[in-house]
C-alpha cells in the first residue's frame, strides 16, 4: 500500500511540473480566432505557433515565474504577461488588441521613382539554407533575415526569395516580416498587417518566388531588415539559396538575433526609390552588410546577368576531362593562340561572360570551372591547394595537345597562375593576375579575420554538406605560400592588376610586381576586387594588349 501511495505521489507531481498550458488568441475587437500566433518565452528559443483557429498549446515546465510570456502578430499589439499569471489562462481566450493604423499620405510624382532591386540574387545549388521540420521543430521555428539600407525613402513592390529545391505534399506556409534597425540587429516588426503566404511548387518561376507587397505600402528609409519565418510544419523540406561569405541575421523564436557571416539568404527586393528624397549622397546599393562595404560594391546587375549568359552552361562548347578524382569541366571558344581563364573563389566560368566575347574573336579561350566549383565534379576527400589546381590545369592543356598558354587568373584563380608559372614555366606563355595574392598575409586584416570567424563557425556546425566551402574557406586562410625567390623565378611576362579599392593590400601588390622579373603593373581607379565585372571593357583591352605586346 505504501509504495502504491508513493506512485501516486510521483505522478502527482509530475503532473504539476508538466504545466501545459492551452488557450486560444482571439482578436478583441472582432472577437474572432487569430491564426498563427507566435506564443513564447522573451529572450529564449522555445515557442510555439497557434492553428489556423487561434489554439495554442505550450510547455512552461521548469521556467521562473517572473519570466515574461511574449504573444505577437502583426497587426494588434503586443502581448506581455509574467509565467506566474499567464498560468491562470490555461483552457481559456486570450485577447488581443488590434492596432490603431495611422494612414500617413505620401505625395510623390510618379516620374520621380526610379526602379531598384537590392539583396542577394544568388542562385546556387551548392551553398543553401535548410527547411526541414523533420530535423527538428526548434530549427524549424526559427527565422532568418537580411539586411537593407534605403539612402533615399523607398517603397517595397516585391519581395523575391530564390528556392533551390521545394519539396511537399501541402502548400507551406511562411511569414514574412520587416524589421526596424537597433545596434545592428533586427528590431521591431513595422508591418502594420500580417502577410503570410501558402507557397506551392508551381508558384516558384525560373528558381524565385515573387511575392507582391505594393498594396502594403510598404515605405522604408535608413537600415530595415526583411525576414522570413515557417510557420507549420509540413511533409518535407525547402533549400533556399544562399550567398556564401555575406552576412545573414537567424534566431531560434524569441531568443536573440545572431550575425551569421557564412552566408546570407537569397532574398531581395525590387523597390521604387524616391529621387526627392533629402539625403544628396548617392548610395543606392540598398544591401547592407558592414563587414563587406570597404571591399565590395553592389554587384547584384552583374551577377544576375551572368546567370542570365549562356556561359557556364553551353552544351555546344562545354566538355568534361575526366582525371582520377575530379570531372573538370571547360568551354572552349574561338580560334587562335591559346587563353586559359582561370575564375575566383566560390566562382564560376560564367564570371568571364563580359570577357569570353570580346577575347574569343582574337584567341582560343578555354573557361575552366576550378575542381569543386562550378560544374566540376570532385570526388577527393584532401584539402584544395593551388598546385593542384595548377596541375588540373596543366593536365587539361596536355588533353587538348597545347604545349604553350596564356593564363588569366581572377583572385584564387590568379593564384593558380603563379603556381603554374613556377611549375610548368616552359609551357606558360603570358600571365595576367588581377586581384591576386603571394601569401595569406597579402588580405587585408579585416577580411582575413572574418575569414577565420567563419571557418571556426563551419567547423562547429560540423554539417556534411559544409566539407566543400570548409576547403574552399581553407585554402584562403593557408595559402598560397609564394616567397620572394619563387616570385624572382618566374620567367614569363606577367600583367598585375588590382583595384585601387582591392582586398588585396597595395603594399602586397606591389611587391609582387617588384620582385617578378617582367611586370607591368595596372592599378584600376574606383574599383573593388571585383575587377572582370566592374572594369569590363578597360581589363579587355588590356589583356589584349598585353597579349600582343612582345616581350
Amino acid at each position: 500500500m505504501k509504495k502504491l501511495n508513493a506512485l501516486f505521489f510521483i505522478l502527482a507531481v509530475s503532473s504539476l511540473n508538466a504545466q501545459v498550458i492551452s488557450g486560444t488568441i482571439i482578436s478583441k475587437n472582432e472577437n474572432q480566432p487569430i491564426p498563427y500566433v507566435k506564443v513564447g518565452i522573451e529572450k529564449k528559443t522555445n515557442g510555439t505557433i497557434s492553428d489556423e483557429k487561434g489554439n495554442f498549446s505550450i510547455d512552461l515546465s521548469k521556467l521562473d515565474p517572473q519570466q515574461i510570456v511574449k504573444i505577437e502578430v502583426p497587426g494588434y499589439d503586443l502581448y506581455k504577461e509574467t509565467v506566474q499569471d499567464f498560468k491562470k489562462h490555461d483552457q481559456q481566450k486570450i485577447f488581443l488588441k488590434e492596432k490603431i493604423k495611422s494612414i500617413k499620405e505620401i505625395a510623390i510624382k510618379p516620374k520621380k521613382l526610379v526602379d531598384k532591386n537590392w539583396g542577394v540574387n544568388t542562385k546556387t545549388k551548392n551553398v543553401l539554407y535548410s527547411v526541414n521540420p523533420a530535423m527538428g521543430k526548434q530549427d524549424f521555428l526559427g527565422e532568418t533575415a537580411l539586411e537593407f539600407n534605403a539612402k533615399k525613402r523607398s517603397k517595397i513592390k516585391n519581395i523575391n526569395l530564390n528556392i533551390a529545391r521545394y519539396t511537399s505534399t501541402e502548400p507551406v506556409l511562411m511569414r514574412y516580416s520587416i524589421y526596424s534597425e537597433k545596434n545592428g540587429f533586427p528590431d521591431k516588426n513595422i508591418l502594420d498587417e500580417e502577410i503570410t503566404v501558402e507557397l506551392t511548387e508551381d508558384m516558384i518561376k525560373d528558381g524565385t518566388y515573387t511575392l507582391d507587397v505594393n498594396d502594403h505600402n510598404i515605405w522604408v528609409q535608413g537600415k530595415f531588415f526583411v525576414g522570413i519565418q515557417f510557420l507549420k510544419e509540413f511533409n518535407g523540406s525547402i533549400k533556399i539559396s544562399a550567398a556564401l561569405f555575406r552576412t545573414g541575421f537567424i534566431r531560434e523564436f524569441y531568443g536573440d538575433w545572431m550575425k551569421m557571416s557564412i552566408a546570407a539568404p537569397a532574398i531581395n527586393i525590387d523597390v521604387k526609390m524616391d529621387k526627392n528624397g533629402k539625403n544628396t549622397k548617392e548610395d543606392e546599393d540598398g544591401y547592407s552588410d558592414d563587414d563587406l562595404q570597404d571591399w565590395i560594391s553592389d554587384n547584384s546587375k552583374y551577377i544576375q546577368e551572368a546567370d542570365q549568359s549562356i556561359y557556364g552552361k553551353n552544351e555546344s562548347a562545354g566538355k568534361y576531362l575526366k582525371l582520377k578524382d575530379l570531372d573538370l569541366y571547360y568551354e572552349v571558344y574561338g580560334e587562335g593562340d591559346p587563353l586559359i581563364l582561370l575564375h575566383g573563389n566560390s566562382g564560376s566560368i560564367k564570371d568571364y561572360y563580359q570577357q569570353i566575347p570580346v577575347l574569343s574573336k582574337q584567341y582560343k579561350v578555354i573557361a575552366i570551372d576550378t575542381r569543386g566549383q562550378g560544374k566540376s565534379k570532385d570526388i577527393s576527400k584532401k584539402d584544395f591547394t593551388y598546385k593542384l589546381f595548377a596541375d588540373d590545369v596543366k593536365a587539361l592543356a596536355d588533353h587538348l595537345k597545347l604545349d604553350k598558354v596564356n593564363i588569366a587568373g581572377w583572385s584564387d584563380g590568379g593564384c593558380t597562375g603563379l603556381e603554374f608559372a613556377l611549375k610548368y614555366p616552359d609551357h606558360l606563355n603570358k600571365l595576367i593576375i588581377m586581384g591576386a595574392n603571394a601569401f595569406p598575409e597579402g588580405i587585408d586584416e579585416k577580411l582575413f579575420n572574418r575569414f577565420t570567424s567563419q571557418m571556426t563557425q563551419l567547423n562547429q556546425l560540423g554539417v556534411p554538406e559544409t566539407f566543400n566551402e570548409r576547403r574552399l574557406l581553407k585554402i584562403m586562410l593557408t595559402e598560397p605560400n609564394i616567397s620572394k625567390n619563387d616570385l624572382n623565378k618566374i620567367k614569363s611576362p606577367v600583367l598585375v592588376i588590382v583595384g585601387d579599392k582591392d582586398v588585396i593590400k597595395p603594399e602586397h601588390t606591389e611587391f609582387i610586381a617588384k620582385q617578378i622579373p617582367t611586370t607591368e603593373l595596372k592599378i584600376y581607379k574606383d574599383t573593388t576586387h571585383m575587377v572582370p565585372f566592374e572594369k569590363a571593357d578597360e581589363l579587355n583591352a588590356d589583356i589584349l594588349n598585353f597579349l600582343k605586346k612582345n616581350n
